[in-house]
């Protein structure tokens, strides 16, 4: 950033910025976004501000005028649009508006009696300035456009005919036609512009997606009768992408498909001592069969992979692959590069400990010694499988590697392969996880799989959608194979389905690990996690018994609302309503006419049980007008009609709505605003 610079008319405390715009914040294509500045001058008279997207050429792509949303604290808004991903920057534009003083000096004096001639003449002259394009300071003010000559001249022409009254002539100037080409041909006197601010607009998918988690090796893995088992391989697991594509899916994620060691491997549920058998952690990354480059040969080859690859994406799917990045003791790396490792006064090579945890069969890697070397052949092995076709990597536990290593890493690719996306896997202390989502980390985890309470989740919604959207894109997941929280022990199928809908609804990207439809919900005894844990063991499961859960329906359902509705795949905008029941839940997105395909403003309605044990019932009250949906009924009330994308019911509500929600009949309703129909022939 150059030295700040400040506008004649002053635009301060921009957003969004990061770092005082030495990093980009982040946006998506195709998703708005506010700009907002803090906007004012120096006495009385009137000014404007326009928030201005420039493209990665440098060219203006849009200017829209900034409105006031807080009155008397001179904060100023614009919701803006990138189509298309790049590095893009935007300003914020400021300029005296003399149409607007005269027009508020004008209609006091001239109703006063005072200064008529004066007023009129000044107003007369203003159009003509408008006309001729004359602004003060403004050599970039064009002439007004041949069709609001007219409207101008006979403006200016009536200001000075005395024949009028006063009235009649301060009419004239303020005319809805003049109003209005003031509005398309501002004379913007004083005209200044901030600085430029970066913008790193992502592709859609980097802001939304469903994912759907598994380990290829359950794929097709099966114990043979003298109770050894064969791993599932990959071949095996591409037999089931499409019942994963039909479910509306469109990421697939692997965990770890390299080698693992077999020094100090994990056995069942992650005891220290593994069984002949025992496949051992993924996590635990190294052989003599290959590091992070190389495919376990129980899942076979390059071949089979790039086959895996070919058919997720013929099916619609992305994959994303784990990025894991420490070594087992028998990695490749431990001996052609000892230097990468920790070693301990006895000599020995330190493994991972968080104590009391530890993790014998794991080494951390030490950045500091060589970070040049670590750092190339890091890129070198994510280069591997770009190159055969993955596009995400989701990151495992990206916070307890420096920054800085992170920062030349995804700058590096974002100037490589600005496609390819990166998902931080951080359960940590919020200020990291904010920062690696400002070096670059494209997605996040979060901590909404803690988030409980309706309290407690309106102020985590609220905080992900509109306080850190600039910095960090939320991922939300209901369990993962190292999380089974507390709530979902007990809840059975109910909670299951409550946390996929909330999931689902309240952020762009979600995410589901495999044997969720089978309610998988038995604790490992003192851990929040699943017993029987599948990073230790073969879990090979018999999906069609799954229907009966009716949650590979749920699913179906809900990536089929996310599809067809803008709302629910853009973060910045969610609005909660009060509900009468401290166990009822009610939000809603939208996205503005403006920025959909359609032209009509998108709205959907989440109204949600957050108990998967009992019946609650109570009152859903909606601002409807606020949200600038539905019309006037007939008596009185505002009324909007809307159809429940989980059912395909139809329903009137008005401001005003009774709901009774059930875990054995109905959880909730997913409400999307449709066009007004008769009333009398819906569902109230």
């Amino acid at each position: 950033m150059s030295e700040f610079h400040m506008t004649r008319i002053p635009a301060v405390e921009l957003f969004p910025t990061v770092e005082g715009g030495r990093l980009p914040a982040k946006a998506a294509e195709g998703e708005p976004f506010p700009i907002r500045a803090t906007v004012f001058r120096e006495g009385h008279d009137a000014f404007a501000a326009e928030a201005v997207l420039v493209t990665p050429t440098g060219a203006v792509h849009s200017r829209t005028l900034m409105r006031d949303i807080a009155k008397g604290l001179d904060r100023y808004e614009a919701w803006v649009m990138a189509p298309t991903p790049g590095d893009w920057s935007f300003r914020v534009d400021t300029w005296a508006d003399p149409y607007a003083t005269w027009r508020h000096d004008a209609t006091i004096k001239i109703k006063a009696g005072i200064d008529v001639e004066l007023m009129c003449e000044e107003g007369a002259r203003l159009m003509e300035r408008c006309i001729a394009g004359r602004a003060i300071a403004n050599p970039t003010q064009a002439p007004a456009p041949a069709a609001l000559r007219e409207v101008l001249t006979a403006a200016a022409s009536s200001l000075r005919d005395r024949t009028l009254t006063p009235q009649q002539r301060l009419s004239a100037g303020l005319a809805s036609q003049v109003k209005a080409a003031f509005a398309a041909h501002p004379v913007r006197d004083l005209l200044d512009s901030t600085e430029a601010y970066p913008l790193d607009v992502a592709r859609s998918r980097a802001l939304a997606g469903a994912w759907y988690e598994i380990f290829p090796r359950s794929a097709g893995a099966f114990q043979k009768p003298d109770g050894t088992w064969v791993s599932g391989t990959l071949r095996g697991a591409t037999e089931d992408l499409p019942r994963i594509a039909s479910m509306g899916f469109d990421v697939i994620y692997l965990t770890p498909i390299h080698p693992i060691g077999t020094t100090h491997r994990k056995g069942k549920n992650n005891t220290l001592t593994a069984l002949e058998g025992d496949p051992g952690s993924p996590y635990g990354i190294g052989s003599a069969e290959g590091g992070h480059d190389a495919i376990h040969p129980d899942l076979g080859t390059f071949d089979d992979f790039d086959a895996f690859v070919a058919r997720a994406k013929a099916n619609g799917m992305e994959v994303a692959l784990d990025l894991a990045l420490q070594c087992s003791p028998d990695h490749p790396w431990v001996t052609q590069h000892p230097e990468w490792f920790n070693v301990r006064a006895d000599g020995t090579i330190a493994y991972a400990e968080n104590p009391p945890k530890k993790y014998q069969d794991i080494y951390p890697l030490n950045f500091d010694k060589d970070p040049e070397g670590l750092g190339d052949a890091i890129r070198d092995v994510i280069q591997v499988w770009i190159d055969h076709g993955v596009t995400i990597f989701r990151v495992d536990n990206p916070h307890t590697k420096p920054l800085n290593f992170w920062k030349d890493t995804l700058d590096h690719f974002h100037a490589t392969h600005p496609e390819v996306i990166f998902l931080a896997e951080a359960f940590t202390r919020p200020a990291m996880m904010r920062t690696l989502g400002a070096i670059g980390f494209d997605q996040s985890y979060t901590y909404f799989t803690w988030r409980v309470d309706k309290d407690e989740i309106i102020d985590y919604l609220t905080e992900v959608s509109t306080q850190t959207a600039h910095l960090m894109r939320p991922a939300f997941w209901p369990t993962t194979h190292d999380i089974l929280t507390p709530q979902m022990w007990t809840g059975g199928t109910a909670i299951f389905a409550l946390r996929a809908i909330l999931a689902a609804t309240s952020s762009p990207t979600w995410g589901i690990y495999s044997g969720y439809e089978f309610v998988e919900n038995e604790p490992r005894p003192g851990f929040e996690e699943q017993n029987n844990n599948e990073k230790y063991e073969y879990r090979p499961r018999v999906w069609e018994e799954a229907e009966t859960t009716g949650i590979p329906q749920l699913f179906t359902l809900l990536n089929a609302a996310r599809a067809k509705h803008p709302a629910l795949r853009q973060l910045h905008q969610i609005r909660f309503h009060h509900t009468d029941h401290p166990e009822i839940l009610c939000f809603s997105r939208q996205v503005d006419g403006r920025f959909t395909t359609s032209g009509e403003t998108d709205t959907v309605i989440t109204v949600l049980s957050l108990n998967p044990h009992d019946t609650v019932e109570g009152t859903i009250e909606l601002d409807l007008s606020e949200m600038g949906v539905g019309e006037s009924g007939g008596h009185g009330d505002h009324l909007v009609d809307l159809v429940d994308e989980l059912d395909g019911r139809h329903y009137t509500w008005g401001t005003k709505n009774w709901v009774r929600l059930s875990p054995w009949t109905r959880l909730g309703h997913i409400m999307a605003v449709v066009p007004s129909r008769t009333h009398s022939t819906w569902e109230d």
